[in-house]
């Protein structure tokens, strides 16, 4: 199974501030996106996180990536200084399906005339999609990453 997130901001406390995050303080937001990430993500599955994952550095990024299921894949995102090596934009195939993904949602994309899917985070579901775009970020999806099959319902039935 596929999924794809994006801002989770692990350890950032001023993010439920800006967002408007209803957690008790940030230990508690971390420990609900871990415990929801899980309810859904087993150990087989992969994760694409969109950017964003945390502020902090490797070291503390790897504890985090210790509790979340799944193998994970990242993109970089504007916070992610953790991993200055992360790739800006990458693109997925599934049978038919074609995603390219990137933190920053895109105007256009490639293969978008030919039906693919754009999926970013960034704006922490503030910004309305174009075509078959989707914004995987948890603070669009109430906190919890979105399965591949949920993003083809979300795009194609447009």
């Amino acid at each position: 199974m596929y999924y794809f997130t994006a801002d989770e901001h692990y350890g950032h406390t001023n993010i439920l501030k800006y967002c408007n995050r209803q957690f008790k303080d940030v230990s508690h937001m971390d420990n609900e996106l871990i415990k929801n990430h899980n309810s859904l993500v087993k150990e087989n599955d992969t994760v694409f996180h969109l950017g964003d994952f945390t502020l902090k550095n490797i070291n503390l990024a790897n504890q985090y990536l210790a509790r979340l299921n799944g193998k994970h894949i990242f993109i970089k995102g504007s916070h992610d200084n953790w991993n200055k090596d992360l790739p800006y934009i990458l693109e997925f195939k599934d049978g038919d399906t074609h995603i390219v993904m990137c933190h920053y949602a895109m105007r256009v994309w490639p293969r978008a005339h030919y039906g693919s899917i754009q999926l970013y985070g960034h704006s922490h579901g503030r910004l309305e999609p174009l075509g078959k775009q989707y914004d995987v970020g948890v603070d669009n999806n109430n906190f919890y990453p979105v399965s591949l099959e949920q993003v083809l319902k979300k795009t194609l039935n447009k």
